[in-house]
């Protein structure tokens, strides 16, 4: 077979390898203890679960259409507007089955040979995957562990050229747990006034998981940038519902009737029960987001001090999402061979900071989405296997 060249060029999510080798050791009669995977350790709360049991049992069984059922974008309209205080039309919203969709579709809108896309790095591996899938050129923007892994607009905008066609921000982030700096974020919209043909793709899917009373800059705050600008959000991380497969992305009007075609000819369009449970989600109690929050808060005290508490380690206190982040140089080991011992040996299964770019050498990701007796029993094994190497 012969196939297209481009797929040599394409990446994967090392998350989920781990996350087989992890599976594959508990099988053996291993004890694991997992802090690759980056999804809530939460059960889907109770009345959207039954809002889609109802869904199913109510008819809903066919196709709906495309960008989703009117309703639902109804929904994510009100949503926005009461957690960004920016008014969107619903016809701008487009759901889509995961919030990794809306990247995909944006990559592939502005990515082909000659083209330059920005991502930040380290980052979500997806961003430079698609990116280098579509013959773009993939230029990272640096996340600075000084900076609480923010970047620096001034060095943004430094990249930018004739050639530029999107730029990708995250925040809060994953690996990291950054979240780029309010100032940085009004440098770089007010730099961009001079560069008018480059998009924004802003992917917020941890909007709701800040921390030390912080609040979430959504991009479509900034007006000057709104006839570009892609929104990503979901429902993954904020009700934790990462297997229900429910994204949606909040597009410029041009683009719209773009991103509808795609959709058509991807996956015609998401399922229509969960759809009905992603209604639910944003129409009923909200309290189970703020107990999610307030958990992964906690756990992120414990965590942070007891890696700072490693021989070699060394860990920021991240402001969002639920990622820990430290720097391992102090260990002398590299971030790939480090995580794998620590999965093989120790039976602490980490995600090693290079699978998040080039940039993430140095780094492990620990994502806390885990039991505080678990964080703690990690810290002690990691403990252990340090103290037996330097020994």
């Amino acid at each position: 077979m012969i196939t297209a060249a481009n797929l040599q060029n394409i990446g994967s999510e090392t998350a989920f390898a781990v996350l087989a080798r992890a599976t594959e050791l508990a099988a053996q009669g291993r004890d694991i203890i997992n802090f690759g995977i980056g999804q809530p350790d939460f059960k889907t709360p109770d009345h959207i679960v039954e809002a889609a049991i109802q869904a199913l049992r109510d008819g809903h069984h066919g196709y709906t259409p495309a960008p989703g059922m009117m309703p639902l974008r109804e929904a994510v309209a009100e949503d926005v507007l009461a957690h960004r205080g920016v008014e969107v039309s619903p016809e701008q919203v487009m759901i889509v089955p995961g919030g990794k969709m809306t990247m995909f579709f944006a990559i592939l809108m502005f990515g082909e040979p000659g083209a330059e896309i920005l991502y930040p790095n380290p980052g979500f591996p997806i961003y430079e995957s698609m990116i280098r899938y579509t013959g773009a050129r993939a230029v990272p923007i640096e996340l600075h562990e000084a900076r609480g892994f923010s970047f620096s607009a001034e060095e943004v905008l430094a990249k930018l050229n004739s050639n530029t066609r999107l730029i990708i921000i995250n925040s809060p982030g994953n690996p990291t747990g950054g979240v780029i700096d309010d100032d940085e974020l009004e440098k770089l919209a007010a730099g961009l006034e001079a560069f008018p043909d480059v998009a924004i793709l802003s992917d917020e899917i941890y909007a709701r998981l800040l921390f030390d009373g912080r609040e979430h800059r959504s991009l479509l705050t900034f007006e000057s940038l709104r006839d570009r600008l892609i929104i990503l959000d979901g429902w993954s991380k904020t009700y934790a519902m990462t297997g229900w497969r429910a994204g949606y992305g909040i597009w410029p009007k041009a683009l719209v009737p773009f991103i509808d075609k795609l959709i058509v000819n991807a996956n015609s369009c998401t399922n229509a029960a969960t759809q009905m449970a992603c209604i639910a989600a944003l129409k009923g109690p909200q309290d189970s987001v703020e107990v999610m929050r307030q958990a992964f808060d906690e756990r992120r005290g414990v965590i942070v001090d007891l890696l700072n508490a490693l021989p070699g380690f060394r860990c920021i206190r991240p402001a969002g999402a639920f990622y820990a982040f430290p720097n391992i140089t102090g260990t002398g080991q590299s971030a790939k061979d480090l995580g794998s011992a620590l999965l093989e040996e120790c039976g602490v299964a980490v995600v090693h900071g290079t699978s998040f770019g080039a940039m993430g050498e140095g780094f492990l990701r620990f994502s806390y989405a885990a039991s505080l007796e678990n964080i703690r029993e990690a810290a002690a094994r990691i403990e252990t296997y340090l103290a037996e190497q330097s020994a």
